[in-house]
């Protein structure tokens, strides 16, 4: 990964972006892409969609959601603690003693997350799980009349958004999931478009897929496009507790994830395999029997069925403070992208067929 895009990436992961309050980071992308991008528009919902290439080729749609999970303020009592509802899927125990940020139209605003100490909790509170209305935020309010001058309910909350340096080309930090799709399809195009492209192009920003994969299904609406592939990431099996049995065997730093399974058209994802071995990209495989639970769901339902594909990022620690993934893991990922979209042409067929023995 170069410095600019090393630079791209730390300013992502440093903007806020959860589900429905992306709108910061859609204006990070567009000036990232200045130059490179033929066209561009942000859509209703609030995806960022450039487009480059021959219009009347191929329409390829490429989806990284940048979206994270997050919290919203929903209350604030007359002390000036605020209590807050979760956007997307978290594990409130990651959320104990942690330094958070409310987004307000004002700026950010520091907030410490906690609960009970734990010489203060009963032996039944110690022996459970802790439940979200039992965490709150402290702004250092005096009353709730002065949290309430600061603070709105609706204000956006994130983690505290830094990202670390880890040894070699791993890093760490919150919003991995799914920043790093983002930045791929963002920088495939990029790289794509120094060569003349025969496919029409359109890399995607996504939104709100934390909820529902919201933004893919309106966006595959928009564009209606023949050939897709969503980036996201997946669960890296190289650590503790994680079975290789049902993960299979991810690796941080082996290379993105090429997967195999009903969710993903076969032709789509041999074409990647063989992108990745003759570009000497490394790889790694994975299996889901499944519908998928990120934008490739959608975006092969979409219409009369779209040929999709799911390369993904390996990542560690998933919807934590220190989700953990490898630089050049992302830069491979765009590489094998920008060249599917430069491979593309109208005369590809992308219908499964049996092949003969």
């Amino acid at each position: 990964m170069d410095d600019s895009g090393y630079q791209f990436f730390l300013q992502a992961i440093q903007t806020p972006s959860p589900s429905g309050y992306e709108q910061q980071i859609q204006v990070l992308v567009a000036e990232y892409l200045e130059g490179y991008a033929e066209s561009s528009r942000v859509d209703v919902h609030g995806n960022y969609i450039a487009t480059a290439g021959d219009v009347g080729g191929p329409r390829l749609m490429l989806a990284g959601h940048c979206d994270q999970i997050g919290m919203l303020v929903s209350h604030i009592d007359d002390e000036g603690f605020v209590y807050a509802q979760t956007i997307g899927g978290w594990d409130p125990q990651q959320l104990i003693g942690q330094s958070m940020t409310i987004w307000t139209d004002n700026g950010p605003l520091p907030a410490a997350i906690s609960r009970k100490p734990i010489h203060l909790l009963t032996t039944e509170e110690r022996g459970r799980v802790v439940r979200l209305d039992e965490l709150w935020l402290d702004i250092g309010a005096v009353n709730g009349e002065a949290a309430r001058e600061k603070i709105r309910i609706g204000d956006p909350i994130t983690l505290d958004l830094r990202m670390r340096r880890l040894l070699g080309s791993l890093v760490s930090g919150p919003g991995m999931d799914n920043k790093s799709g983002m930045w791929t399809v963002v920088e495939a195009l990029k790289r794509a478009v120094a060569s003349p492209l025969q496919c029409h192009l359109h890399s995607v920003s996504t939104v709100q897929e934390e909820i529902g994969l919201r933004g893919a299904k309106t966006a595959s609406g928009s564009i209606d496009p023949q050939v897709a592939i969503a980036v996201d990431v997946t669960h890296a099996s190289d650590c503790p507790t994680i079975s290789k049995q049902t993960q299979g065997d991810l690796r941080v730093g082996g290379g993105p994830v090429i997967f195999r399974g009903p969710n993903i058209n076969p032709v789509v994802a041999d074409r990647l395999i063989v992108l990745a071995e003759e570009n000497n990209l490394p790889y790694q495989l994975a299996a889901i029997g499944r519908a998928t639970p990120n934008d490739a769901n959608v975006m092969q339902l979409h219409g009369g069925g779209v040929a999709t594909g799911l390369v993904a990022i390996p990542n560690r620690y998933m919807h934590s403070a220190v989700e953990v993934i490898s630089t050049e893991d992302l830069d491979v990922a765009a590489e094998l992208l920008s060249k599917f979209a430069q491979a593309l042409s109208a005369s590809d067929d992308f219908t499964p067929r049996v092949k003969k023995v």
